[in-house]
């Protein structure tokens, strides 16, 4: 977690540990940014010449490397952002899965496509690099979004420039020394640190293409920045996804599942489940079960295999979280669980909590809420519950639960995201494009889709 920035470093403190300071970071330079731009520049057409075939087994040097590291990145993990150790090794493994399956498929993804053929002629799309991409990373999975972000662009030809989040930058620095250790061609990958301020720097040098997973306020500037350079993105914003649930399910079956969907990272998701609408026939009930799961939550050190819940990232992230909360009580928000910081334990820490007589007015309802809080509604209706989960301006994900088949399809058909899971199914596989509606983002990762993204498609027609 950033504690502080002078004028040449960010400082690192541990959120978990009463912001006890790790470390510092170098700011890069404006001639940094500068000459990291230069060098990929120079690195571009070399990588892209080598083609896909040799530069994935480059790249499956690297994915071996991060494993002999796998420790002592998880340990950086955990101190920066106050990850418990098992949601640490959770985002390693998941994401490493990731990164396999990008190596395992790329080359399938972007071969080669005939549109039309005859006797005379042939028509083929090609995939090529779109060249110097700016890739910038949130902090809530440092390695995670690393291998999102970087490696499919690397695989598809594309250098990059990276910038992880001002908030884990020390997991930066060891996820760019892995990378130098395993003979990547100079230029090809290179690495900045620093503030959003040093991201606006490097997008605003000749790059090409921008990945961007951050803030939907954020990356609202990035697209604008992008747009008078006239170049793409892909950009993974906020969300504030929806599950419904109908009165026609077993409640006991899906208790769990709220569970994990709200609280994995703490609750520090953009596809995390952010609003619960319960049908009103068995609302009291779920509402009930829900308190009596939160209350075997157990909140403490993020070293501690039991714990389920440490901290924040960021003391600011605690407050925002608080402002958020206090809004709701104040505005008459009924507290059911938590809606506190736990007393005893110093640093970014917020009970987990659940919040019941919800009205639109509430910073609850309109926000993307951060952290480790779900706000249960009640709806009457089919209608009203697409109303009530089509009402933010994100689109991300989204959540049904009922047996009824067909009222599922009629329900996904209307909800406005980028992903609908019923019953839980987990939409959380690699082959999947990821991407949401409205102010969620613009385009898709992931699947062949994603390595398309990232790609110039080139249409060749020419005679036999």
């Amino acid at each position: 977690m950033l504690k502080s920035v002078n004028s040449n470093y960010l400082i690192c403190v541990n959120p978990a540990n009463n912001y006890s300071v790790l470390g510092k970071v170098k700011i890069s330079t404006n001639k940094e940014i500068v000459q990291a731009v230069i060098k990929s520049q120079k690195a571009q057409r070399i990588w892209k010449e080598m083609g896909i075939k040799k530069r994935i087994t480059i790249l499956r040097n690297i994915f071996n490397g991060f494993f002999a590291k796998k420790e002592e990145l998880i340990k950086i993990i955990i101190a920066e952002t106050g990850k418990t150790i098992r949601f640490a090794k959770s985002e390693f493994d998941r994401h490493s899965v990731d990164f396999a399956w990008f190596l395992d498929n790329a080359e399938k993804s972007l071969n080669e496509k005939v549109t039309f053929e005859d006797a005379k002629t042939i028509h083929r799309i090609i995939y090529e690099p779109r060249g110097v991409t700016a890739v910038i990373t949130p902090w809530n999975h440092p390695y995670g979004m690393f291998v999102w972000g970087v490696i499919p662009n690397l695989i598809a030809g594309n250098t990059v420039v990276y910038k992880a989040s001002e908030e884990c930058p020390l997991a930066g620095k060891f996820i760019a020394k892995i990378m130098a250790e395993k003979n990547l061609p100079d230029g090809v990958f290179t690495e900045i640190y620093g503030t959003g301020e040093v991201g606006v720097k490097l997008i605003d040098q000749p790059i090409d293409f921008i990945w961007f997973t951050g803030s939907s306020a954020v990356g609202k500037i990035v697209y604008q920045r992008a747009a008078k350079k006239f170049i793409g993105t892909v950009m993974e914003l906020g969300g504030s996804n929806p599950a419904i649930m109908f009165d026609d399910v077993n409640i006991d079956d899906f208790i769990e599942k709220i569970y994990i969907k709200r609280f994995s990272t703490c609750g520090q998701a953009c596809d995390a489940l952010k609003r619960l609408l319960i049908q009103e026939s068995i609302f009291d009930q779920v509402v009930e079960k829900l308190k009596i799961r939160f209350e075997k939550i157990i909140v403490g050190n993020p070293l501690d295999e039991k714990t389920d819940i440490a901290s924040l990232v960021a003391k600011r992230q605690a407050d925002l979280l608080e402002t958020q909360i206090n809004d709701a009580i104040v505005k008459g928000a009924n507290v059911i669980f938590g809606g506190k910081r736990p007393e005893k334990l110093k640093g970014a820490y917020f009970l987990p909590t659940l919040l019941t007589n919800i009205k639109k007015n509430m910073r609850v309802w309109k926000e993307e809420v951060f952290g480790p809080a779900l706000i249960a509604v009640p709806f009457r209706n089919e209608e009203e519950a697409i109303s009530l989960a089509n009402e933010t301006r994100y689109g991300l994900g989204s959540i049904i639960f009922t047996k009824d088949k067909d009222r599922a399809q009629r329900i996904a058909s209307r909800i406005e995201a980028g992903n609908v899971e019923i019953n839980g199914a987990n939409h959380w596989l690699p082959c999947n494009p990821f991407g949401g509606y409205k102010e969620s983002g613009i385009g898709r990762e992931h699947g062949e889709i994603g390595f398309q993204e990232l790609c110039q498609i080139k249409l060749i027609s020419e005679e036999k």
